[in-house]
C-alpha cells in the first residue's frame, strides 16, 4: 500500500518517532551541584527528590565526583529536595518548580554542624565604628555609644574586625609548661591538653566552655584538670552580663589526695545615663581538700563617668586580680581557656588552707591624647589579711603541708596594706602596633634584713615602697601574621611580692622580661587553623631571693621564671 507514492511502513515509523518525541517533552529535568560553604564539591551526598503533588514517588540520587546530581524524566510540578552527607547538616529546599521540557538547576550548600555558631561571627554589611580607644558600651537594650568601663588593654594585635569576625568555634591546644604559681600547671614538666567550644543558646545568648587535663611525667596517670564556662546573655564577651564558673582539681603526686578549687562569678553592667556606667557583681571562692576547705564571698564594682569629650574618670573596688584581669581583656580570642587559670589561690599553713587576696580600691582619671593615645593617672590602696609570698623550698619541707610536692608554694606573708599611684601612657602607633609605658610608686613586701633564721616568714618581711617603670609593645607582622607581645618591668629594689598587682593583671605585664609569640602554621584544610605559641616569663631569672625559712632553704620571687609552649588547632 502506498500513500502519495510513499510506502506505508515509512509513514508508520515516522508517526511512532514523532509520538515518542512528543511524549518525551511531557517530562522535565533537574540538575544540581552540592558543595560545602567554601565551594568544594561534595561527592557521595544523598539527594531525595520528593514530589509535592499527589501520586508522586520519591527518587534517591547520589552526587558524582564533581558534586553533581541529575534527575531525569520528572513529572512537571513542585518538588522538595533534601540533601544529606555525613559530617554536615541536612539541607532542604522546598517548592522547586519542574516544568515540561525544562531543565531546571539548583545549587545546594551544606553547612557544617557548627554553622549556627558561624552566623554569630559573620561580618555585618555595615562597617563597624572603630572603638579601640573609646569607652563604648553596646547593650541589648540600647545601641547608642555610652561610657564603657572595659576599655581594653594593650594586647596582642587585636583591633582587626576581620580577625574578630573570623574567630573559631572550637579549639584544641597541646601545651607544656607553667602558667602561674598556684595554677593547675605549676610545674614545668606538666603536659596539658585544653579544648574550648562555643555553643549558641539562641535567645539566651552564648555559652563558652573549656576544659584542660594536665599530665605529670614523673607520676603515671592524670595529675589534674580544670573546666570553665562563661555564659554571655548578650552573646558577646565584654558587653553585658557574664557568669563564669571554674572548677579545678589537682592530684598531689602519688599521695592519693587531691586539692579542689572553685570560682563562681557573676557580673552585670548597668547604663545609668549617657555619662555614667556601673558594673557590679561578686564571686564565690572555695578550695581545699577533704577535711580542710575554706570559702569566701567577694563583691566587686566599677563606676565610670564621662567628664567631657576627652576626659573620663572611674572608681573601682576589686577583690580578685585574676577575675579583674579576665574581665578587662575584652578582646580575648579564647576567654574560656583564659578562665581556666583563674580561681582561688590557696596559702597553706600547718595543713590549713587560707584564701589569698584582699581589697583593692582605685580612682583613675583618663585623658585622650590625639586620635590614638591615652594618658591615665590613678591612686589606689591594697589591703590583705594574708599576703601571698611565692617560693620554692629547697631544703626540708613541712610534712603537714599537703602541697609540698607542688612547685612555687604560696607562703603567708601576713597582713599588709599598701598605698600607690601610677601614670600610664598608651598609644596605637599603627593598626598592628601598640605601645604602653607605666610609672608606679607603690608598696610591696620586702626582706627586713633579719640575718638569723626566724620561726615565721611574716617576721622576715616588711612593707617597703618602691618606684617602678614598665614598658610593653604588642603587634603583628603583616606578611607572616606573627603576633607578639614583649614587656619589661623594672623596680628600684628587691621585693618578694607584686607591686601594683591589679594594673599588671589588666595590662598583662609581668615583672622583669616577658615575651609572648603566636605564629600561624600552614593549614592542610581550609576549615581549620594551626598556630604555634610560646610564652616566656621572667626570662632573665631576676628578682629571686634566697632565705632560710622554718621549712628550710627557700627561694622567693614576685614571679617565677617559666615557659609555656605548644600548638593549637582551631576549627
Amino acid at each position: 500500500m502506498k500513500l502519495l507514492g510513499i510506502p506505508a511502513f515509512v509513514i508508520f515509523g515516522l508517526l511512532l518517532t514523532a509520538s515518542s518525541s512528543f511524549a518525551a517533552h511531557d517530562f522535565g529535568k533537574l540538575t544540581g551541584i552540592v558543595a560545602d560553604p567554601a565551594g568544594n564539591p561534595q561527592m557521595g551526598a544523598s539527594v531525595w527528590l520528593t514530589p509535592e503533588f499527589a501520586g508522586g514517588r520519591a527518587i534517591e540520587l547520589l552526587t558524582d565526583e564533581n558534586g553533581i546530581f541529575v534527575g531525569q524524566r520528572l513529572r512537571p510540578g513542585l518538588y522538595s529536595v533534601k540533601v544529606t552527607l555525613a559530617g554536615f547538616m541536612p539541607s532542604v529546599q522546598d517548592h522547586i518548580s519542574i516544568g515540561a521540557s525544562v531543565n531546571a538547576s539548583i545549587h545546594v550548600e551544606l553547612d557544617s554542624i557548627f554553622a549556627s555558631l558561624d552566623q554569630l561571627r559573620r561580618k555585618s554589611p555595615k562597617p563597624a565604628e572603630p572603638d579601640d580607644w573609646k569607652w563604648v558600651l553596646r547593650t541589648s537594650t540600647s545601641s547608642r555609644p555610652v561610657l564603657q568601663l572595659r576599655d581594653g588593654t594593650v594586647v596582642i594585635a587585636n583591633s582587626s574586625r576581620d580577625e574578630k569576625d573570623d574567630q573559631r568555634r572550637m579549639s584544641l591546644e597541646l601545651n607544656n609548661g607553667s602558667v602561674r604559681p598556684g595554677s593547675s600547671s605549676a610545674l614545668p614538666e606538666l603536659l596539658g591538653t585544653a579544648v574550648s567550644y562555643d555553643q549558641s543558646l539562641g535567645s539566651a545568648g552564648e555559652l563558652l566552655m573549656a576544659g584542660e587535663v594536665d599530665y605529670d611525667q614523673a607520676v603515671p596517670g592524670v595529675f589534674g584538670g580544670s573546666v570553665a564556662s562563661i555564659w554571655l546573655p548578650t552573646g558577646k564577651f565584654g558587653e553585658g552580663p557574664e557568669t563564669t564558673l571554674t572548677v579545678r582539681q589537682v592530684r598531689l603526686g602519688d599521695s592519693g589526695r587531691s586539692i579542689r578549687a572553685m570560682r563562681f562569678e557573676h557580673s552585670e553592667q548597668m547604663v545609668l545615663t549617657d555619662q555614667v556606667v556601673l558594673e557590679y557583681g561578686g564571686e564565690y571562692l572555695s578550695g581545699g581538700y577533704v577535711g580542710a576547705v575554706t570559702s569566701s564571698l567577694r563583691p566587686h564594682t566599677r563606676l565610670g563617668m564621662r567628664l567631657s569629650s576627652r576626659w573620663d574618670a572611674a572608681f573601682l573596688v576589686e577583690t580578685d586580680p585574676d577575675g579583674y584581669g579576665l574581665r578587662t581583656q575584652v578582646s580575648a580570642e579564647q576567654p574560656a581557656i583564659d578562665a581556666l587559670q583563674t580561681g582561688p589561690r590557696l596559702i597553706w599553713g600547718n595543713g590549713i588552707p587560707v584564701l589569698s587576696g584582699g581589697w583593692h580600691e582605685e580612682f583613675a582619671v583618663r585623658h585622650s591624647v590625639g586620635a590614638r593615645g591615652q594618658i591615665e593617672s590613678a591612686a589606689f590602696r591594697d589591703d590583705s589579711r594574708h599576703q601571698a609570698v611565692y617560693g620554692t623550698v629547697t631544703g626540708s619541707s613541712d610534712a603537714n603541708s599537703p602541697v609540698s610536692l607542688l612547685g612555687p608554694l604560696a607562703q603567708d606573708g601576713g597582713p599588709a596594706g599598701f598605698w600607690g599611684t601610677r601614670v600610664v601612657y598608651r598609644e596605637k602607633l599603627a593598626d598592628n602596633l601598640e605601645v604602653a609605658g607605666v610609672y608606679a610608686w607603690a608598696g610591696a613586701l620586702a626582706l627586713n634584713g633579719q640575718s638569723l633564721p626566724v620561726l615565721d616568714l611574716r617576721d622576715m618581711v616588711q612593707t617597703t615602697y618602691r618606684h617602678s617603670v614598665a614598658a610593653r609593645v604588642a603587634g603583628k607582622v603583616p606578611k607572616s601574621k606573627t603576633q607578639f607581645a614583649a614587656s619589661y618591668k623594672w623596680i628600684d629594689g628587691t621585693v618578694v611580692t607584686r607591686q601594683d598587682l591589679y594594673n599588671e593583671a589588666a595590662m598583662a605585664i609581668d615583672p622583669n622580661l616577658s615575651l609572648s609569640i603566636r605564629q600561624p602554621l600552614p593549614s592542610f584544610r581550609r576549615s581549620g587553623r594551626w598556630e604555634a605559641m610560646a610564652d616566656f616569663r621572667n626570662m632573665l631569672s631576676q628578682g629571686y631571693v634566697s632565705l632560710t625559712s622554718p621549712d628550710g632553704r627557700m627561694l622567693v620571687m614576685p614571679v617565677e621564671r617559666s615557659f609555656r609552649g605548644g600548638v593549637s588547632f582551631q576549627f
